[in-house]
């Protein structure tokens, strides 16, 4: 099946990648907006919300329409959004909580044109081996976590901590492969 020419409101290198295995033809377009949780926002709500708000200041920079593709991927551990690390004690407190326990990603993703909004929210189980004092240490030192949702990144050396996921590896990466391809078909369909 062939899918539409999109946009990627993201500048995540990872999002690229990931869009690229499904064969689709797209460019890009940054997509800043406030990140700020509302007073009383779910997590569930504030992702879904993210990824649309990213995918409509994409349509919002673009000369000609075209479908836009957005997407926000956030860490979930007791109900609480764990964001990037300000620095290194947030990042051990961080590190300290999904120690030894499963966590919660979730990844909302957005499809929309002036016309229509598609959206898909999908939820890996995420578990951490026990961590060690000097390995939460190295892991800040490598660079990698301070730009990532939850302090980590499943794809590089915090690959190691993993012991299962239950649900979209890709989700966790931050876009869920299978789902944008449904969206994608599911598009395709209704024009």
């Amino acid at each position: 099946m062939s899918y539409p020419d999109i946009v990627l409101a993201s500048s995540s290198p990872r999002r690229r990648e990931l869009l690229a295995q499904l064969g689709v033809n797209f460019t890009l377009v940054s997509a800043d907006i406030d990140e700020t949780p509302q007073p009383g926002e779910t997590p569930v709500a504030y992702v879904q919300r993210l990824a649309q708000q990213k995918a409509r200041a994409g349509l919002a920079r673009l000369s000609q329409p075209m479908p836009v593709l957005g997407a926000d991927t956030i860490v979930v551990a007791d109900n609480q959004i764990l964001g990037k690390p300000a620095n290194f004690a947030d990042f051990n407190r961080t590190m300290q909580l999904l120690s030894g326990r499963c966590h919660q990603v979730m990844t909302a993703i957005a499809l929309l044109n002036h016309q229509r909004c598609l959206t898909q929210l999908v939820t890996t189980d995420v578990c951490f081996r026990q961590l060690q004092i000097h390995e939460i240490d190295h892991y800040w030192h490598s660079g990698e976590p301070q730009d990532k949702a939850g302090g980590y990144g499943i794809q590089g050396l915090a690959a190691k901590f993993v012991r299962r996921i239950n649900g979209s590896y890709t989700g966790v990466v931050g876009l869920p492969l299978c789902e944008t391809e449904q969206l994608l078909q599911q598009w395709q369909e209704q024009a």
